[in-house]
């Protein structure tokens, strides 16, 4: 067992997959001597040479096409969007080229690129910088989506993820790159593209990915002071979705609470609220609620904290699920 960083479990993860396979390769803007924005190829470039951890020209829609074209000639790159708004420009190379080569070439083909994008708010910046636009990209068939929330996941994860020969994206929560945990070097202990009950419950289940999961957690501790027992999972994987998981849950406890920092209108709560109700409609006491952030542009930083779910928000919504 090592104590890390979420970072730091990253960049271990990264090493690791540098070291074992000379076709794996980095690519970012800054990512090379300066070890990226966040400092999470720090060290990479030192280690492994510039053409392994290449530091590439501010084209996001660039380094996506130069990786579409080195997944064809057998490489597995790994690319980094320097911020979560910056990925648009890339946008039409992931969604229309990498998500469909698989499908294009009947499955003679694959696409094993992975995209690092550090997502979500709380850290006092602006718009472009703070976003969450994983629901845009969960809409396409092709392309798997997970997001860590803890340095034990992060850290097999992203391993996980370059062993896929399908296009993976990685949101990485930014809020949570300082946050420590312990990670098991020796063992995954389950695959990336499944979720986790992280605390048991029997009153109601809160449902959450990559920044909320500590929130989430937070919420039930508080309201087991007021004698009620909050199941939590970390979804872990938003495309595909563990439904398995999350309506045994709901099953077993008849509420269900689904958070995530995207806008609430047309996220991925609304998919899990769906799905559930459709498959465990008679075990449900209550509504599918959602708490979200709100269906407009992320705000000023000064604001930002009335944008973001938090713990009140989601013991009110435990409160109405609970009144009826």
């Amino acid at each position: 067992m090592a104590t890390m960083t979420i970072a730091k479990a990253i960049t271990s993860g990264l090493r690791a997959v540098l070291a074992d396979d000379p076709k794996t390769l980095i690519m970012g803007e800054d990512i090379g001597k300066l070890g990226g924005v966040y400092r999470v190829t720090e060290g990479l470039q030192a280690e492994f040479g510039a053409d392994r951890v290449v530091d590439t020209p501010l084209a996001e829609s660039g380094i996506l096409g130069t990786a579409i074209g080195l997944c064809l000639r057998g490489y597995r790159p790994i690319c980094e969007i320097q911020f979560d708004g910056f990925v648009f420009p890339a946008f039409n190379q992931i969604t229309t080229q990498l998500a469909k080569i698989r499908s294009r070439s009947s499955g003679m083909l694959s696409a094993p690129v992975v995209i690092r994008i550090p997502y979500g708010g709380g850290i006092g910046s602006i718009e472009h910088h703070s976003e969450s636009p994983e629901a845009l990209f969960a809409h396409t068939p092709g392309l798997r989506i997970i997001t860590p929330s803890n340095a034990h996941d992060a850290y097999w994860m992203t391993q996980q993820a370059v062993a896929s020969e399908d296009p993976v994206i990685i949101f990485e929560p930014k809020r949570r790159y300082w946050l420590k945990g312990e990670v098991d070097t020796e063992s995954a202990g389950r695959d990336a593209f499944s979720a986790q009950v992280v605390r048991e419950g029997t009153d109601a289940t809160i449902v959450a990915y990559g920044p909320l999961v500590p929130v989430a957690l937070a919420a039930a501790m508080a309201a087991e002071e007021d004698g009620n027992s909050v199941e939590v999972i970390d979804l872990r994987s938003i495309s595909p979705i563990d439904f398995d998981t999350v309506t045994a849950s709901a099953e077993k406890t008849g509420r269900l609470i689904v958070t995530h920092e995207a806008p609430t209108f047309g996220g991925i709560g609304g998919e899990i609220a769906a799905r559930v109700a459709e498959r465990a409609f008679l075990s449900l006491e209550a509504p599918v609620l959602r708490v979200g952030g709100f269906h407009m542009p992320y705000p000023l930083a000064k604001v930002e904290e009335q944008y973001l779910p938090d713990i009140d928000r989601l013991l009110e919504a435990l409160d109405r699920s609970l009144a009826y």
